[in-house]
């Protein structure tokens, strides 16, 4: 069992359709695991639940909600498996979303951050051992012209067992 701090963002009904409706499709590992969400923690093993709340509460206290806009998708390369990622990346609230995640990992959970994968905020919407069809999933939504608005309100912890996704507690940011 681990625990981790995810971000279930606040979206259009039309935008979450659209993003379900690809991932339907294309996110054979995680879209019947747990909705879009924008990660801030990834699973953690080595604390118990009580510790890792509250820990993720005290960092928590003082920060606020923010918007986001998503323009363009990209491609990454799992670094655990074999498989390719498509993934949403914000153009505007990259930067709120980089400074949440390193101030989370900045108290008790130092030590479980992995400084040799690089941090990409993202929505995840595909996956696939072959990278030209991650590819192809990105161009699809590159070669047309959208803006997904959003914010993110709060934060929730949740708790990942065999591949199963239960939300523990939602962080309401000021």
């Amino acid at each position: 069992m681990a625990y981790a701090v995810i971000s279930y963002p606040d979206l259009s009904k039309s935008d979450f359709a659209m993003i379900q409706d690809f991932r339907k499709d294309h996110d054979e590992w995680l879209y019947t695991v747990v909705a879009p969400h924008f990660s801030f923690v990834f699973p953690v093993f080595d604390f118990g639940k009580e510790d890792f709340t509250d820990e993720i509460l005290k960092l928590t206290e003082d920060i606020r909600r923010f918007d986001f806009v998503i323009r363009c998708s990209t491609i990454n390369k799992d670094s655990f498996s074999d498989y390719f990622h498509a993934f949403l990346v914000p153009d505007e609230g990259y930067s709120n979303i980089v400074k949440l995640h390193d101030k989370l990992y900045s108290g008790k959970l130092q030590n479980n951050l992995r400084l040799d994968i690089d941090f990409i905020p993202h929505i995840g919407i595909g996956n696939s051992k072959n990278q030209f069809k991650c590819k192809q999933m990105a161009d699809e939504w590159n070669g047309k012209d959208f803006a997904i608005y959003g914010s993110v309100s709060r934060l929730t912890i949740v708790e990942f067992k065999e591949n199963k996704v239960t939300d523990l507690q939602d962080i309401l940011l000021g």
